[in-house]
């Protein structure tokens, strides 16, 4: 999906990591929310309460999810996060994503 159409978009951004990371909340009627931003190269830690589909535009970064062992992901690729867990990302290139909160 390239464009949202009939949303909400909450003003206020969510800002991370000194800024390295930022996001907007998109709420569709439906009550589903996804978060599109950007992300500066760099090292992070993210916790999360909610099962998540990343999904990234452009960029390349390094992920490893719980349980499991570091993936390359580039941009046109995406990957799952479980809910009430936490995983690492190394960002190499400013890297453009989409995330996805799966009920």
């Amino acid at each position: 999906m390239s464009q949202f159409d009939n949303v909400s978009v909450v003003r206020a951004a969510n800002i991370y990591f000194n800024g390295q990371v930022t996001s907007r909340a998109v709420i569709f009627q439906d009550g589903s929310r996804k978060t599109p931003g950007i992300m500066l190269p760099g090292e992070y830690e993210i916790h999360t309460d909610e099962k998540e589909l990343m999904e990234i535009i452009s960029g390349n970064l390094d992920v490893l999810l719980p349980d499991s062992e570091w993936r390359s992901i580039q941009g046109g690729e995406s990957f799952e996060v479980p809910a009430e867990s936490k995983f690492q990302l190394k960002v190499t290139a400013i890297t453009d994503y989409c995330c996805s909160f799966v009920k």
